[in-house]
C-alpha cells in the first residue's frame, strides 16, 4: 500500500485508536481528526464505532458536521458501527444526526446491549471473491431497509452488515478488534484509491 496516502480517523470519541494501528500496519498514514483544519489534505476518513448520539453531538460541537458531510460525498470514507449509523439516511433516534450519505434506514443496538456483545464468522464478497472475516458485533446497529443503489456485500441472519453506496462503505460490526487487515485493505484500494 501506499505510504503517501493519509487516512483520517475521526477521533472525537469512539475506537479510533484500532483504526490508526491498522492503517499504520498496512503503511498508511494515520490522522487523528478533531477538527475541519485536521479535513484538509486527507485521501480517506474512517468513522470508528462508539456511542452514535454522543459522536452527534460532539461533531456538532466542535463545529465539524458542514466539513465532515461534505468530505462524505466527495472521497472514500467507512463507516464501522457507530460510523455506519452517521452515514445512513435516516436513524430510528431522532437524537443522531446522520449525513444521509448512504440509502439505508438504521436501527441502533439492535444486536443487543454491551453485555450481548459477540463475535462472528461472516462470508463478504470482496472484488468477486468470497472472504471470511472475524466481525465483533458490540452494539451493533440492524438495517432495516435500503435503496435499489447500495450494494450488499455481507450479511448475517439474513439482514445487510456491510454495503456500499457510491465512496461510501459501511459495516455494522467491527474488524479492526482483530488482526484481520482484508476488510481495511478492501477499504483502502477501493475506496480510498478510487476516490482520491
Amino acid at each position: 500500500m501506499s505510504s503517501k496516502l493519509v487516512v483520517g480517523v475521526l477521533a472525537l470519541q469512539g475506537d479510533f485508536e484500532r483504526h490508526l494501528f491498522r492503517l499504520n500496519a498496512l503503511g498508511v498514514g494515520g490522522r487523528e481528526i478533531r477538527s475541519c483544519e485536521d479535513i484538509e489534505g486527507l485521501d480517506g476518513l474512517i468513522i470508528p464505532g462508539g456511542e452514535s448520539t454522543t459522536m452527534s453531538l460532539l461533531i456538532d460541537r466542535f463545529e465539524m458536521r458542514g466539513c465532515l458531510s461534505q468530505f462524505c460525498r466527495q472521497k472514500g470514507v467507512w463507516g464501522t458501527c457507530a460510523g455506519m449509523i452517521m452515514l445512513a439516511r435516516e436513524i430510528d433516534d431522532e437524537r443522531v444526526k446522520p449525513f444521509g450519505v448512504i440509502d439505508i434506514f438504521v436501527s441502533r443496538n439492535s444486536y443487543g446491549r454491551q453485555v450481548h456483545s459477540f463475535f462472528a464468522d461472516i462470508e463478504a464478497n470482496l472484488n468477486g471473491q468470497i472472504k471470511r472475516l472475524k466481525a465483533s458485533f458490540i452494539r451493533a446497529p440492524l438495517i432495516l431497509n435500503y435503496g435499489s443503489n447500495v450494494i450488499v456485500l455481507a450479511e448475517y441472519n439474513h439482514s445487510p452488515v456491510l454495503l456500499y453506496q457510491n465512496n461510501c462503505l459501511a459495516s455494522s460490526f467491527h474488524t479492526e478488534l482483530d488482526d484481520d487487515l482484508t476488510l481495511t485493505k478492501y477499504f483502502l484500494e477501493n475506496f480510498v484509491l478510487v476516490y482520491k
